[in-house]
C-alpha cells in the first residue's frame, strides 16, 4: 500500500488507457507518456499494463508502510527515499514505513512512479486510469488517500517491453525532447483554412500555453488563417494528436483525455510516435511542427 502525503499539483493514476470506447463517448485516457509508463513497469518487474501513478510537474511525496520496490520515469527529478536521493531511473528497494518524494520535474511535465505488483485502483471499463474529462476511474489522489498494489514479482523478472516505446537511454526510459518538434501529417479539413495554413503551422513561432492539461496542450503564437464564409462545422469524430483550431485561430493538440468528437475543424494530426512529445510539453517552452 501506498499513502500519499503531499499529491502534488495533480497526481492520477494511469495505465495504457480504455481504448476503442469511442461510440460511448469515452476518452482513451491512460498515460499520456506511454513510453515512460512502459518503462517504468518493466524496471520493477511489472506487466506492461499495470497501473502507475502520473505526477505533474510538481511532483508527490507519499508512504510505504510495508515497503516494496519502485521506480521513477518519464521527466526527470529528483528522488528521495527518507531524505536521502536515490537513483532516477532505477527500481529501489524501500524499507517499511519509507517516505518517497518525487520533486519537481528538472523537464518535461509528467512523471511516472511505478511500485512492483501494479496500483490496484478501481477498474471501469478494463482500464483503472483516471479520465479527467468524463470523471471515470479512480479520483486525483488527496493527500491521505491509500492506494494498494499487487502481489510483488518474482526479483530480477521484467516485463515485456512494448516496441512503440521506442530509443531512450541504457536503461530504456525515452529522454525529454530538448527541442520539442511534432511530426505531423494533414488533417482533414483543409477546406475551413486559408491556402497556406498548414505551411504556417509549419513556420510558426510557438509557445505552450499554461492552461494546458492532459485534454489538450493550447498552442500560443500568429493565429492560422480561419476562414469565416464556410459556415459552422458539426461535431465529428477525432483521434488523440488531432490539433483542433477554433475561431481564434490558436491550436489545441488533443491529448488523452480529449472529446471523441469536436466542432473545429483540424488541421493536423500528431504522428503516433510523437505523442509522448506533446505530452510532456511544458507551458511557456517553445514547440515546433514539421509536415511529414
Amino acid at each position: 500500500m501506498i499513502e500519499i502525503i503531499d499529491p502534488g499539483l495533480l497526481t492520477t493514476v494511469q495505465d495504457l488507457g480504455r481504448p476503442g470506447n469511442a461510440a460511448l463517448g469515452v476518452p482513451p485516457s491512460g498515460a499520456v507518456d506511454r513510453p515512460s509508463l512502459l518503462a517504468a513497469n518493466a524496471l520493477v518487474g511489472n506487466s506492461p499494463g499495470m497501473a502507475c501513478l502520473e505526477t505533474t510537474l510538481t511532483g508527490v511525496s507519499l508512504r510505504m508502510p510495508a515497503g516494496g520496490v519502485f521506480a521513477v520515469t518519464g521527466a526527470p527529478a529528483t528522488v528521495k527515499v527518507d531524505g536521502a536521493e536515490v537513483p532516477f531511473g532505477e527500481a529501489f528497494a524501500a524499507g517499511q514505513g519509507s517516505v518517497v518524494e518525487v520533486g519537481p520535474a528538472a523537464e518535461g511535465v509528467r512523471s511516472y512512479v511505478a511500485f512492483a505488483g501494479g496500483l490496484d485502483a478501481e477498474s471501469v471499463l478494463g482500464s483503472r486510469s483516471t479520465d479527467l474529462l468524463t470523471g471515470l476511474g479512480p479520483q486525483p489522489l488527496a493527500s491521505t488517500v491509500a492506494v494498494s498494489f499487487g502481489p510483488s514479482p518474482a526479483v530480477g523478472q521484467s516485463g515485456d517491453r512494448d516496441p512503440s516505446a521506442g530509443p531512450g537511454s541504457g536503461n530504456g526510459i525515452p529522454a525529454i525532447a530538448a527541442d520539442p518538434l511534432l511530426r505531423v501529417v494533414p488533417g482533414p479539413r483543409a477546406d475551413r483554412f486559408a491556402d497556406g495554413a498548414l505551411q504556417a503551422l509549419e513556420a510558426g513561432q510557438w509557445t505552450v500555453s499554461p492552461r494546458s492539461n492532459r485534454i489538450g496542450v493550447r498552442i500560443e503564437g500568429e493565429p492560422l488563417p480561419v476562414l469565416d464564409a464556410v459556415g459552422e462545422l458539426r461535431s465529428e469524430g477525432i483521434v488523440t494528436g488531432s490539433i483542433q483550431v477554433p475561431p481564434g485561430g490558436l491550436p489545441t493538440v488533443m491529448l488523452n483525455d480529449r472529446p471523441t468528437t469536436g466542432g473545429y475543424p483540424v488541421v493536423a494530426v500528431v504522428v503516433e510516435q510523437d505523442l509522448r512529445i506533446a505530452g510532456q510539453l511544458r507551458p511557456g517552452s517553445p514547440v515546433r511542427f514539421s509536415l511529414g
